[in-house]
């Protein structure tokens, strides 16, 4: 099968084109820098042999893109930092131009990333597939709501779309690095905040297992979690601690002063755009009221699993150490192993 990749230079979608690649498939990278492209195929190993240079937003530019092409992975997005500018527009236009144009070519399937973010807050204990779609108020929140908004209609009226919601994406390889990323590392870095909701977190090699799975053709519209496992902040904190070897910091703050925080980071940014602390707003409200999400159906219809939390914070750690996102003294557990293990290998 020849697929069609957008959002390939990403975290997931760079995964996300190894799994397919192992299994078989041809792929077409739509992206808009070739030099993000070229440091993908020396990052990954991907021989990247046909390739699309395009912006997501054009849509004769995508209409090129899906010539010649079987199934679509739209796995790109923009995600704002701070305010949002284009960023809704920009989103909503890609989904549109990518799903709407595969469709009309007769492509199947399209699978598309969506995210948890587009059904919170939660509407009950734990997060479906099937519950309600809301919107948060960020352009990407409000983005990925209104795309799925246009998904689901088409659904209804029996697309090939296959849906999957990753909850925060972990792992390795981030060439970002991304949000999910960013975030671990600064509370190694910085604290964890002892509140209300917890972490859902899914292995970046687990979903991109998951999105390889939904590439068969003939069996209509579906939609899938990709929840991984959830843990109080503290539970996660102990995890960490026990991996890098020393304690972290740990900071008691009822929900609405979290909220408050994100408020004025949010605010921080407008004044200061280049201000990068990944507790917004919206991260916030993450942060406090995040719930487990049910993911059975994916494991028991696709045949994929997930992987153990700590294993993906251990390989998520080491990877951040050995690329220096993360200094090594911050880790002096595992920074001893790959200082040894570094000595071995010259």
């Amino acid at each position: 099968m020849r697929i069609l990749v957008t959002g390939g230079t990403g975290f997931v979608g760079s995964h996300a084109a190894l799994a397919l690649l192992r299994a078989g498939h041809e792929l077409r990278f739509f992206a808009r820098d070739r030099k993000k492209l070229a440091r993908l195929g020396r990052a990954q190993g991907i021989g990247i042999l046909d390739a699309c240079v395009g912006d997501m937003a054009d849509a004769s530019a995508v209409s090129t893109a899906l010539e010649g092409c079987d199934a679509v992975l739209h796995a790109a997005a923009t995600v704002e930092i701070g305010v949002a500018r284009d960023v809704f527009s920009t989103n909503l236009a890609g989904i549109r131009n990518v799903v709407g144009l595969a469709l009309e070519r007769g492509l199947d399937p399209v699978v598309y990333v969506s995210t948890i973010a587009c059904m919170f807050p939660p509407p009950g204990p734990m997060l479906t597939v099937d519950d309600p779609i809301t919107s948060l108020a960020t352009g990407y929140g409000r983005s990925k709501a209104e795309g799925e908004r246009f998904v689901r209609e088409l659904q209804a009226r029996g697309a090939p779309i296959v849906c999957v919601y990753p909850s925060g994406v972990y792992g390795p390889d981030d060439p970002g690095p991304g949000q999910g990323t960013k975030g671990l590392r600064d509370r190694i870095r910085i604290a964890w905040i002892r509140t209300t909701g917890g972490t859902a977190c899914v292995d970046v090699r687990d979903l991109a297992a998951i999105l390889a799975a939904c590439f068969e053709r003939g069996r209509g519209p579906r939609r899938y979690m990709a929840g991984g496992h959830f843990a109080p902040w503290m539970e996660e904190a102990d995890m960490v601690e026990a991996l890098i070897g020393r304690r972290v910091n740990r900071i008691p703050a009822p929900p609405i002063l979290v909220r408050g925080i994100g408020r004025s980071v949010d605010l921080l940014k407008r004044i200061a755009p280049a201000f990068d602390y990944p507790l917004t707003y919206e991260a916030s409200l993450f942060l406090t009221q995040l719930v487990p999400c049910d993911s059975r159906a994916t494991v028991a219809e696709l045949g994929t699993g997930f992987r153990p939390m700590r294993e993906t914070l251990r390989d998520a750690i080491e990877w951040m150490l050995a690329t220096g996102v993360l200094p090594r003294r911050y880790a002096p557990a595992m920074a001893g192993r790959l200082h040894a293990r570094d000595g071995r290998s010259r």
